[in-house]
């Protein structure tokens, strides 16, 4: 009886045990689910931080609204007039005009009707920056109808105002454009007459030509304030296409100089203030007056490029007038001068009516002359003067430089013989012993340029030859045509292995360096890799069409194309004769120059009958329509029917 009530004592016991344990569970398991609420509540504020980062809601400060990338459109619309200042954290100018920008706002909400008054942060939202080119802080720009309005007076809380509600009158509207407009009716006209003119050939469709724009129409009214006014005019070259045929266009924009009707090519910035400076420096006279013996003399002594002087009587000299219009084509490649003065003309030991050419003391030797000399006769052509300056402009063994790589040291087949030069008086004499040695060499082989080049200026060049740890002294490399590369074996340099090195050149017997990617083993894709080492089997293969992309893995346009190229490589997969291919340009050597990429993604259509002269995609969309259509376009041998693709 005793062990039945101990035994029921026990059962009620273990019961009121497990009760309390289950009463717990559900405690710590109510805490839980109250843990994993406020989880989730921890997560929708991130969501909710992560959806304000992209949020288009505009907050306004003192007065003044907080344009980001994400809100501006929104808060644009439908809106008549905003005046917004594009500011830097930074600029001490924007912190000191702060309190009078917030003046600006207040006085600006009371107009009838209100004016909205905003700010961007120009470095944070770097889409706007790109959108509206802001290079300096603060920048203003008046927003009227969506359309922008270049704010150029004085950062003064009065000016501004004042300009602002210029703007916003019914009454108002935009000054007529500077930029004269040019077609085929008008052209010749126009250009013909102008004593210097600067055209823009433009797309509509133009990505970079509408960021040209309004920097270009800025442009266009400040010169044509001058007392003597410099034009500027654009062509729609895809409506005007005899024009853009005429003038050779092969991308946009395109911008050329005329004078009296005569082109040459725009080589200066794209920017308001840079276009302006350019085109006043074109303006005047391509060559520059020397008065003083003194400056001849310093030239000869310790210039770094070639001297080219023309003797004259006087401005009225026919000679001086061709040169001149020689000089206008190529004076952003040369400096040139002439002067009208005896006493050089004595000391130079010459007459009026030639032209010099000259080297600097240091390049001088004794395979070639010290002076080159032309007469310019008044039946002379122009085209003759530029001729000479250019194949005369380079000494046997001039000083490669990245400062005159691209204007001197263009012409291939050029040998380089890489070290240490420095020309200073510590280093001249033995920069000058190895040239020696190259000029004795280069005597024997006037079809080919030479030249000296400093090995650490040249430290990547040298590494792509594989000659950075050579271990020797001197290093020598060919560069050729069509992109190829030679590398001489290192070994103790002199005359006689330069010159059997280039003998073999010659000769054809060096093989190329190629920067090469390792060969896919599988390349059966819709796209076809191409690498270094592949390029002239697969892209230059004259049995088959090529569409290939110049591609860099970082970049973001290359990225958005991707998938649509992926689409293209798909639709032409089984055209036996067509090959869509890419390329990584930053890991491979493109081994000819006919394919130059100078940014990506580059896109070429290498036809079969013309490997050689390839066409390059210069649309503005790289949609599947538009790059299916330039392939049909361009096609040779594509064995499906035009319609039906």
């Amino acid at each position: 009886m005793e062990l039945k009530k101990v035994s029921l004592l026990l059962l009620l016991l273990l019961t009121q045990l497990a009760l309390t344990a289950l009463a717990q569970d559900e405690t710590e398991s109510d805490g839980d689910g109250d843990g994993d609420d406020d989880d989730n509540d921890e997560e929708e504020d991130d969501d909710d931080d992560d959806e304000e980062d992209d949020d288009d809601s505009v907050k306004e400060e003192n007065g003044v609204w907080i344009l980001t990338d994400a809100n501006y459109d929104s808060f644009i619309a439908g809106k008549e007039v905003v005046l917004i200042e594009f500011h830097a954290p930074w600029c001490e100018q924007c912190k000191q005009f702060a309190a009078a920008y917030e003046k600006i706002a207040s006085e600006l909400k009371e107009h009838d009707p209100p004016i909205y008054v905003a700010k961007v942060d120009g470095p944070s939202q770097s889409g706007l920056g790109v959108r509206f080119d802001i290079g300096i802080y603060p920048t203003f720009k008046i927003i009227k109808n969506g359309e922008p309005i270049h704010y150029k007076g004085r950062v003064g809380k009065d000016d501004i105002l004042s300009k602002v509600k210029e703007v916003a009158s019914p009454d108002w509207v935009p000054p007529p454009e500077a930029t004269l407009v040019l077609t085929e009716d008008n052209f010749d006209d126009v250009v013909n007459k102008a004593d210097i003119i600067l055209v823009e050939f433009y797309a509509p469709w133009c990505g970079h030509c509408k960021k040209l724009a309004p920097q270009y129409e800025e442009a266009a009214q400040e010169l044509s304030k001058r007392p003597v006014p410099i034009l500027l005019a654009k062509v729609d070259a895809t409506t005007e296409t005899k024009l853009a045929n005429t003038y050779q266009v092969t991308g946009y924009p395109t911008l050329k100089i005329f004078r009296k009707g005569k082109p040459s090519e725009y080589n200066g910035p794209r920017d308001t203030y840079g276009i302006i400076e350019y085109m006043i420096e074109q303006s005047g006279p391509p060559s520059k007056q020397i008065q003083a013996l003194k400056q001849v003399q310093e030239f000869l002594k310790d210039g770094d490029d070639v001297i080219i002087i023309g003797i004259f009587n006087s401005e009225q000299d026919p000679a001086y007038n061709i040169y001149q219009d020689a000089g206008n084509s190529i004076r952003d490649d040369y400096r040139l001068h002439h002067t009208f003065s005896s006493e050089i003309q004595d000391f130079l030991k010459t007459s009026p009516g030639q032209l010099l050419m000259m080297q600097p003391e240091k390049f001088n030797s004794a395979y070639e002359p010290k002076v080159h000399t032309l007469t310019i006769k008044d039946s002379l052509p122009p085209s003759e003067v530029t001729d000479f300056i250019i194949n005369n402009a380079l000494p046997l063994v001039g000083h490669r430089k990245q400062s005159n790589d691209a204007k001197r040291y263009s012409k291939r087949p050029l040998v380089v013989v890489y070290y240490g030069v420095d020309f200073s008086f510590d280093y001249r004499v033995a920069t000058q012993y190895w040239r020696k040695k190259v000029l004795e060499v280069a005597k024997d082989f006037p079809e080919y340029t030479f030249a000296i080049a400093d090995e650490e200026d040249y430290s990547s060049e040298l590494h792509s030859l594989g000659l950075a740890d050579s271990g020797e002294e001197v290093n020598a490399a060919i560069l050729d045509v069509a992109g190829k590369k030679y590398a001489m074996e290192p070994e103790e340099f002199d005359s006689d292995t330069l010159r059997e090195f280039v003998m073999a050149f010659k000769k054809g017997k060096l093989k190329p360096i190629v920067k090469s990617q390792p060969v896919p083993k599988s390349n059966k894709g819709p796209v076809k890799v191409v690498v270094g080492k592949t390029f002239s089997e697969i892209v230059m293969d004259k049995k088959k069409d090529v569409l290939i992309e110049f591609y860099a893995p970082w970049c973001g346009h290359c990225k958005k194309l991707e998938p649509v190229y992926l689409e293209l490589g798909k639709k032409y997969k089984n055209e036996e004769n067509l090959i869509i291919a890419k390329m990584d340009a930053t890991a491979n050597d493109v081994p000819n120059d006919k394919y130059k990429t100078e940014g990506f993604p580059t896109i070429y259509f290498a036809p079969s009958s013309n490997k050689d002269n390839p066409i390059q995609y210069d649309k503005g969309d790289r949609d599947l329509e538009s790059l299916s259509k330039f392939v049909e376009e361009h096609a040779t041998k594509l064995s499906r029917r035009k319609d039906e693709l």
